[in-house]
């Protein structure tokens, strides 16, 4: 099942230069996603009947091009495979002429909550989605390496602002963490996540970042060094 978010683009949510921010696609892709499971009856109520949630693993999120204050766009996901304890789903906003502004593969691992450990994806959740071919794209790996080297910076602490309703800080928090290491003049045509643990409020983040070519990855690691999540960007040569 294809379900589909109509939206326009916001003051709150554009940059300084009037474009959707990358974090904005980001709560894009979030909202519609969750938006689909209230839809189809498996919403954050009834999976916390059952005791279990579903985490997000890993984003691989294309931008062609960024949409404009006031542009009405339309905002699409569907789930493309279940298999075991993970959950795999393509995002897409299209323009007005039904073109890719932006689109993105996710990974997501079903996760009970009285052990804290993956769970085979029960048979209604699979049936009560409906699997649709996934989307036509470059896919890159789930897994994000950490920087081999890099320039560890200041530490700074989790906020109270970036814990979501799992009580932990919320997937889109962290791309909007290492952004800020980012230049000014980077101009992102690739995002790529993926989430080791998840860090919780009174934890301190200590970044680690390396630029090799055209890519840039900062690791959002513990007191010891062991990433949270590592996010890499890229630009255009």
């Amino acid at each position: 099942m294809v379900y589909e978010l109509n939206s326009r683009v916001r003051y709150s949510e554009i940059g300084v230069d009037k474009k959707l921010t990358l974090n904005s696609i980001v709560n894009y892709f979030q909202d519609c996603s969750t938006f689909h499971s209230e839809a189809v009856g498996l919403g954050i109520d009834q999976l916390a009947k059952q005791k279990h949630v579903w985490m997000l693993s890993s984003w691989q999120i294309v931008l062609d091009r960024r949409p404009e204050l006031g542009e009405e766009i339309v905002v699409k996901t569907w789930p493309y495979e279940f298999k075991g304890f993970y959950g795999c789903r393509n995002f897409v906003i299209e323009d007005q002429g039904g073109k890719y502004a932006a689109y993105a593969n996710s990974v997501w691992i079903f996760v009970d909550l009285e052990t804290g450990r993956p769970s085979k994806v029960p048979e209604d959740e699979v049936t009560g989605y409906q699997i649709e071919e996934p989307l036509d794209m470059e896919y890159e790996s789930r897994k994000v390496p950490a920087p081999k080297g890099g320039i560890q910076r200041e530490s700074f602490p989790v906020r109270k602002y970036h814990i979501d309703t799992n009580h932990h800080v919320n997937n889109g928090q962290y791309i909007q963490m290492a952004g800020e290491f980012l230049p000014d003049d980077f101009e992102i045509v690739q995002m790529r996540a993926e989430y080791k643990k998840a860090a919780v409020y009174g934890d301190r983040i200590y970044p680690v970042v390396e630029t090799v070519d055209n890519r840039t990855t900062v690791a959002l690691c513990d007191e010891t060094l062991k990433p949270y999540a590592v996010i890499e960007f890229k630009k255009n040569i």
